[in-house]
């Protein structure tokens, strides 16, 4: 099911991302959502390929945290 907004994503990506990486995550999972409509395991696909969108522009630096990639 497609998200919203970035306050209905999960807690496991609203903790942990900035704002702006939270915005990619969610348009990227509902992008693949609709890509995805019929495919079985879809909600664990839509995750995997926002989650890859995300990590195209942020890294998660030593200190635990999301960063914009410099």
């Amino acid at each position: 099911m497609p998200y919203k907004s970035i306050t209905n994503l999960p807690n496991s990506v609203r903790e942990v991302l900035p704002v702006p990486a939270q915005e990619i995550y969610l348009a990227a999972f509902n992008h693949a959502e609709q890509e995805y409509r019929s495919h079985a395991g879809r909600e664990m696909l839509c995750d995997e390929v926002a989650w890859i969108a995300v990590k195209k522009k942020f890294i998660k630096g030593s200190d635990g945290k999301w960063h914009v990639h410099t």
